[in-house]
């Protein structure tokens, strides 16, 4: 990916905020620290485990990582609660 469209991106994005869409379709906003469980064993995780997300990144290939417990883990591997 281009380094100016990538910084283009990333001006939009924030490492403390998250916004998603709720079960009613309305968009909400989760502020870090914000809980998680995980959805099936990855690293030193456990499936059920809930952490906490201290901060959001985004790869080159614009996916989103949640950093828990200073590792970062893809964020497919949670159920945001």
């Amino acid at each position: 990916m281009k380094s100016k469209y990538f910084n283009s991106i990333l001006k939009y994005c924030s490492p403390k905020v998250l916004y998603i869409i709720n079960a009613h379709r309305r968009l909400d906003k989760r502020i870090c620290p914000f809980e998680v469980r995980a959805r099936s064993d990855v690293g030193d995780l456990r499936r059920g485990d809930i952490m906490s997300v201290e901060s959001i990144k985004v790869t080159q290939d614009l996916v989103t990582v949640f950093i828990v417990n200073r590792k970062a883990y893809y964020y497919y591997h949670f159920d945001i609660l």
